[in-house]
């Protein structure tokens, strides 16, 4: 067979003719092209590469879990959760490609270094055909770079930054997770209507890749509807006391308060600036508010009443109703005793994403991957009907509103959705400015 024959991916052409006359399909790949890690016995392996220390362990955690169930309904085992609700019914619980599927997993400390090196241990010593996982866009940026490197595919965790499907994109990459710019477009009409339109912000912002493009995204939104940015003050991931940073907020004339923060490091500097005082002053003659732009569940726990009337964005949450989301609540409640966060679910519907684009593709090769998954339409997953695009391997789907309920009924009854933004009004078009650079490039199939 003559390698002219195949695509840029690495995938034979629609109607390719072999010597015996016969088209093959679209992703059909030839085993006379290998690619990194390509299984060969009975089973294939994942690599779950997570935070299981530092400040954003206790996400790390939640999908640890929802990848251990994901493999679980793979294999058979259990109730099937989204695979029931999943648009697509490529796969039957029989595995992937009829592979058992087995993990790994490694710790990424929330460093790109540790969260590199992890990666490539479990590509290269444990032969991991997916990377999955991630609590930090600055890891999600350094494994998705790694994994372009080897010719993995690597199916991106919790990564808010504009700049994992932006200047950092890569064709092996795929982020199934909303980021910064949807933040602003879902939460900036509604702090209007809340807050007025005469408003004076001060920002606090993880010193890293997604703090960065938060602020930006989160200040041009609110600047839109006519608010004043006062200051804007990077702080150390994982500084655990921010007070120092909270007192001049005193003396800014700001009245809003927008926290860039995650996991722990949110809990500690809405819990002190509520210690210090803020949410009991008024400023300019208004009451002074605390915005948190991004929400887990986990993070709301851990902050306890701090977080009561305080607005944020969230990917996905367990309260809705949809049946996919049902499902996946009723699978990880009877497993785990409590229900999933949103970044538990992202990990989880990756996982399922990936091995229907195996299944679907009848190939394990990453570019047969890719050509399945770019353009997919697909529902029942959670967040209604998502779309991967094919420019950018970003998803595009509705973006919730949340709010700190003021007065919960159990410890997870602590948000509850104010809005349900729809997806076109979290869409921008591949070249925006906030996403320029960078270049897609080509699927690379490794070895």
């Amino acid at each position: 067979m003559s390698k002219s024959n195949f695509t840029r991916r690495g995938v034979l052409k629609t109607g390719a003719v072999t010597g015996a006359g016969l088209a093959l399909p679209t992703v059909f790949t030839s085993g006379a092209f290998g690619f990194t890690n390509e299984p060969t016995g009975s089973t294939v392996k994942l690599g779950f590469n997570v935070p299981q220390s530092g400040p954003y362990a206790d996400e790390g955690a939640d999908e640890l879990r929802a990848q251990q169930l994901a493999v679980e309904h793979l294999n058979g085992i259990g109730d099937g959760g989204m695979l029931n609700t999943f648009s697509s019914k490529a796969l039957d619980g029989t595995g992937i490609l009829g592979k058992k599927v087995e993990f790994v997993t490694g710790d990424t400390q929330t460093k790109s270094d540790a969260a590199r090196a992890s990666a490539k241990s479990m590509i290269e010593k444990d032969g991991v055909v997916m990377i999955n996982g991630g609590s930090s866009s600055g890891v999600a940026i350094a494994v998705q770079g790694l994994c372009q490197e080897a010719g993995i595919i690597f199916m991106a965790g919790l990564t808010h930054s504009n700049d994992t499907t932006g200047k950092d994109k890569k064709a092996n990459g795929f982020r199934h997770f909303f980021n910064a710019y949807m933040s602003g477009a879902a939460l900036a009409p509604v702090l209007k209507n809340a807050y007025g339109s005469d408003r004076r912000a001060y920002h606090l912002t993880a010193d890293y890749t997604w703090g960065w493009t938060q602020e930006e995204s989160i200040a041009s939104a609110t600047e839109a509807v006519g608010w004043e940015t006062v200051q804007k003050v990077r702080t150390p991931v994982g500084a655990g006391d921010f007070s120092s940073y909270i007192t001049p907020v005193l003396n800014s004339g700001a009245d809003v308060l927008i926290l860039n923060h995650y996991g722990r490091d949110m809990i500690n500097s809405i819990t002190q600036a509520v210690q210090f005082g803020l949410r009991d002053k008024v400023v300019n003659g208004k009451n002074f508010e605390i915005v948190v732009p991004l929400y887990s569940e986990l993070m709301a726990e851990g902050a306890g009443d701090a977080i009561k009337g305080v607005f944020g964005s969230m990917n996905w949450n367990w309260q809705l109703t949809n049946a996919g989301t049902k499902a996946f609540v009723k699978s990880f409640g009877e497993k785990y005793g409590r229900p999933p966060s949103n970044s538990a679910q992202t990990c989880y519907v990756q996982t399922l994403l990936y091995a229907d684009a195996v299944t679907r593709a009848g190939s394990f090769n990453p570019c047969a991957v890719v050509e399945a998954l770019e353009g997919f339409e697909f529902d029942g997953m959670g967040n209604g009907p998502t779309l991967y695009r094919a420019a950018d391997h970003q998803c595009f789907k509705d973006v919730l509103v949340m709010k700190g309920k003021e007065n919960p009924s159990n410890q997870y009854d602590i948000l509850e959705v104010v809005e349900l933004t729809p997806r076109a009004q979290v869409e921008y078009a591949p070249d925006h400015p906030m996403f320029a650079g960078g270049d897609l490039g080509q699927c690379n199939p490794g070895a």
